[in-house]
């Protein structure tokens, strides 16, 4: 067992000076969080408006004497740093977010992107991606530029959700995203072997979510929509943490245990501050491709009743039918692959729905 600790990882982070002439990035107030996960280590510098002039150098720097450590095999860095502050802001104290304090890295806005909105479930199962690319696609429709960032690092499904294996080109190390019926898509799976399982401890998922939202040419967009993966982990801390997010979704299922799951997202958002816009039931009923009758297989109505008892907004409940699942099997989602469909309006009327709150 390793016998690594967050404090020698402090001790080390002492030798390194934020700027010239300047303190170390410990007693500067810069380090907010340092994680040791096993032999690999993970840390979140926060720089609010004194952005170093050479950030690259500053993270070779903290990487290298954290690999001197005893113990560590890898270390993550993640860096963010607000835009330079304005004149009448210059006589603002800056608060303090070192090691050991409870604040948490200032998300910052994404270059040309007006809006972020994180569609997340308490579990996996619950056709997220399948809402996510077809809300998307659904705000396309009324005439916005969309983007759909795949941040399920474990898992992602938005490749096969819009039929493309892609690999995104590079330009001056900033990936530009695949385009995909009109969006702007971007995925780890468009990075790796779809076939090879992804098996990364916490920093290097932290630094992967970090490039997929930060190293990628989002803009300009109106609406950027983030697929996130099921539950409250890694991936969500740091889309928290480093993008200011306009908004999340809840999606569930109207299984009782599915709604259990549901509420622990809902109140991760709201403990992080993050605006919740609704709730979304999917597989609300099945509906028989056969005779057209409606089976409650999941039960029915459960997610709206969450909604009404938490006093959040309902966006709309979406049936389990067999158009869904196929369409989204051959690349081309419901909302592209047939408009006219009523399960198609379903989500044009969410996507209204969202449009208006973010005053679009």
């Amino acid at each position: 067992m390793s016998n690594l600790t967050k404090q020698a990882v402090l001790e080390a982070l002492k030798a390194v000076s934020a700027t010239s002439g300047s303190s170390n990035v410990v007693d500067s107030g810069y380090v907010s969080t340092v994680i040791v996960d096993g032999d690999q280590v993970g840390v979140v510098l926060d720089f609010g408006d004194s952005r170093p002039s050479d950030m690259p150098a500053l993270r070779s720097a903290i990487e290298v004497a954290v690999m001197a450590v005893e113990g560590v095999s890898a270390v993550n860095v993640v860096m963010s740093a607000l835009k330079a502050a304005k004149p009448s802001d210059a006589a603002a104290p800056k608060m303090p977010t070192g090691a050991g304090s409870k604040a948490a890295p200032k998300p910052t806005e994404l270059p040309g992107v007006k809006h972020i909105i994180a569609v997340a479930s308490g579990k996996g199962g619950v056709g997220k991606s399948t809402t996510s690319i077809n809300l998307a696609l659904a705000l396309k429709a009324q005439g916005l530029k969309v983007g759909l960032l795949d941040a399920d690092i474990f898992g992602p499904s938005v490749p096969m959700l819009v039929g493309s294996d892609e690999k995104p080109e590079a330009i001056n190390k900033i990936l530009q995203p695949i385009m995909a019926h009109g969006l702007k898509v971007m995925s780890v799976g468009f990075l790796l072997d779809i076939d090879q399982p992804v098996i990364w401890r916490g920093p290097r998922v932290m630094g992967a979510t970090q490039q997929l939202l930060k190293d990628v040419a989002w803009g300009p967009l109106d609406v950027l929509i983030v697929d996130m993966p099921p539950g409250t982990g890694d991936v969500q801390l740091t889309m928290v943490q480093q993008a200011k997010l306009s908004g999340a979704i809840i999606v569930s299922t109207p299984q009782d245990l599915a709604l259990i799951d549901a509420r622990k997202g809902l109140a991760m958002f709201q403990q992080v501050k993050v605006p919740i816009m609704g709730i979304i039931e999917n597989m609300s009923t099945f509906v028989c491709p056969h005779c057209g009758e409606n089976s409650d297989i999941f039960g029915h109505g459960g997610a709206k009743e969450v909604a009404e008892k938490l006093q959040v907004t309902f966006l709309g409940a979406v049936p389990l039918h067999m158009s869904v699942r196929a369409s989204a099997d051959e690349g081309k989602p419901i909302v592209e692959a047939d408009p006219e469909n009523p399960i198609s309006d379903i989500y044009k009327d969410i996507a209204e729905k969202l449009r208006q709150q973010l005053g679009l």
